[in-house]
């Protein structure tokens, strides 16, 4: 007969969350949260499964040491937001080595070199707004004054590429362009600066859906002739991945920037570690809200491999997870 306490599967740990007559301390806070339940043990499962990354260590047939290669992709609603400071951090220490985001992740950071976005309401209408020339994502609001001024700062830029494209036969990628306004932008508040500064590729597959495009458009008809080659790019993506001895995925949202990180990875049968962060769900058999074992089925990401998925908006924790990994692990 059956204990009446059940059969308790080897290793289980027991439920227990943070005692606070301890005091705050909130190191120990977010340690506990493995032990806690629900999302905050997915939570703790990210930082063990970051950490591990982070600290993989190989040696190849000739004795030499590598590290795991982190590919790190975002969607540009985490640009727009104060995430877009965890993520310069990383790029500016050297943190991960390949980045993958949307068209609105590449322009929101230059943006926000040349003029704030706001704090403001989900629920303010966007009728006012639209009176207002205040732009809405989510409870921020851009003004379009912000890109007029990204008009003005890009447009010469296209046209010096232009030049260079038909003078010296320089082939434009969308990796090439992020690149070369990295060095434009000249800014240490930018991602993107940094990923120029340590030589860090950002592939962009989607760099027409957003004010990038737009400028894009504009500029076709101002001087005719820019063209960018998605081809290069990704053979360049699905490179990075054949060539890694070792490769780990840290995903925040869904759509196309999960996916070509994921496609890429496919190519090396699967990444050996996988952290996905965002709020979908599989039951409509999208992309964006498959668990990691899809993507096993898929050889994105290994058999053998420990992924883990949280469901939670990013905003609240990928800065709690870099506090936990990347922040407390020396280079």
């Amino acid at each position: 007969m059956t204990s009446p306490d059940g059969v308790i599967p080897e290793g289980a740990q027991k439920v227990e969350g943070y005692d606070f007559n301890k005091g705050v301390d909130y190191a120990n806070l977010l340690q506990s949260y493995a032990l806690t339940g629900f999302q905050a043990t997915s939570f703790g499962q990210a930082v063990t499964e970051v950490n591990r990354m982070i600290n993989f260590r190989g040696v190849d047939e000739d004795g030499e040491e590598y590290k795991c290669k982190i590919f790190l992709s975002y969607t540009s609603n985490l640009i727009s937001s104060g995430v877009r400071e965890t993520i310069r951090w990383l790029c500016e220490h050297g943190r991960v080595d390949v980045v993958v985001t949307s068209a609105g992740g590449v322009e929101e950071d230059f943006i926000k070199c040349l003029g704030p976005t706001f704090v403001g309401d989900f629920s303010l209408p966007g009728s006012d707004l639209r009176k207002k020339g205040l732009n809405r994502i989510g409870n921020l609001f851009v003004p379009n004054g912000n890109y007029c001024k990204f008009e003005d700062w890009i447009m010469p830029i296209f046209d010096a590429m232009l030049d260079e494209q038909e003078k010296d036969g320089v082939n434009w990628t969308p990796s090439k362009v992020i690149r070369r306004l990295g060095k434009e932008i000249n800014d240490p508040s930018s991602v993107y600066y940094w990923c120029y500064k340590n030589d860090i590729p950002v592939y962009c597959p989607a760099l027409t859906d957003g004010s990038l495009g737009d400028m894009l458009y504009f500029h076709s008809y101002r001087r005719p002739g820019l063209r960018i080659d998605m081809v290069e790019d990704i053979r360049g993506i699905n490179n990075e991945a054949i060539h890694a001895k070792q490769s780990g995925m840290l995903i925040l949202g869904g759509g196309t920037v999960k996916h070509h990180v994921c496609n890429a990875n496919l190519f090396r049968n699967g990444a050996d570690f996988a952290v996905f962060v965002n709020t979908g769900q599989e039951f409509d058999g999208s992309d964006a809200g498959a668990r990691p074992d899809e993507a096993v089925s898929w050889g994105k990401i290994r058999p053998t491999a420990t992924p883990v998925k949280v469901y939670a908006d990013a905003s609240l924790i990928f800065p709690l997870l870099v506090a936990q990994t990347f922040a407390v692990n020396p280079l």
